[in-house]
């Protein structure tokens, strides 16, 4: 069993948090607040808790908030992350879709995860769930079979972490290597999201067919 914190209120987090519950982990959900989720931390019996108190009660934290803060809130609490395996499952979304593909603040040689990792240097981050959206992140059901979740990050020991995790989640995963590997998969991000704006059909996710 993991002790597991979820920092983000969205349907991510609720997503994720419910997710591990489910699998038997203990789970925290933090908002910045720390009363934001109150009455749906009594309906699902999940605690809640500030970030701090979350990320100081997890060995793995499941950050959920959106992108556009996703560099503060790690610049702030860095010291607390400091050897914890940080799942990143944010996207550098910078605006609306133009056209159905969403407008990133990153350039191609460049990501998200690899911003956090420099502002958090002894956090374990691992990119993952960041490329299909909330209702399909646990134990999703497609006609083709199982899934796979694109991962990176630089240390082996947290990507075995996340791989446990999604197996019981459902998922295959594809280790595509370091932090760098975060700059191949965020924009997968636009790309699920490209196939819903352009048809309103959102229940499709990637799956990695090998020779």
């Amino acid at each position: 069993m993991t002790k597991a914190g979820v920092l983000g209120s969205g349907d991510v987090g609720k997503t994720l948090a419910l997710g591990l519950k489910k699998h038997g982990h203990a789970v925290t959900i933090g908002s910045r607040e720390g009363n934001k989720l109150a009455d749906w931390s009594a309906e699902h019996g999940v605690a809640e808790g500030t970030f701090e108190a979350v990320i100081a009660g997890a060995d793995v934290v499941l950050l959920a908030v959106a992108g556009h803060v996703a560099e503060e809130l790690v610049t702030k609490h860095a010291a607390a992350l400091a050897g914890r395996v940080v799942i990143d499952a944010t996207n550098p979304i910078g605006g609306p879709p133009v056209n159905g593909i969403l407008t990133f603040f990153t350039g191609p040689n460049d990501s998200l995860m690899e911003r956090l990792q420099r502002l958090a240097p002894d956090a374990r981050f691992v990119k993952a769930f960041s490329c299909v959206g909330a209702r399909h992140m646990v134990n999703p059901h497609f006609e083709g079979g199982r899934p796979t979740m694109f991962i990176a990050g630089n240390d082996a020991a947290a990507k075995g972490v996340v791989a446990s995790i999604l197996d019981q989640f459902g998922w295959d995963h594809e280790d595509v290597g370091g932090a760098e590997g975060a700059r191949a998969i965020e924009p997968l991000c636009q790309l699920w999201c490209a196939r819903g704006f352009l048809h309103n059909q959102w229940a499709h996710a990637f799956r990695l067919l090998k020779a």
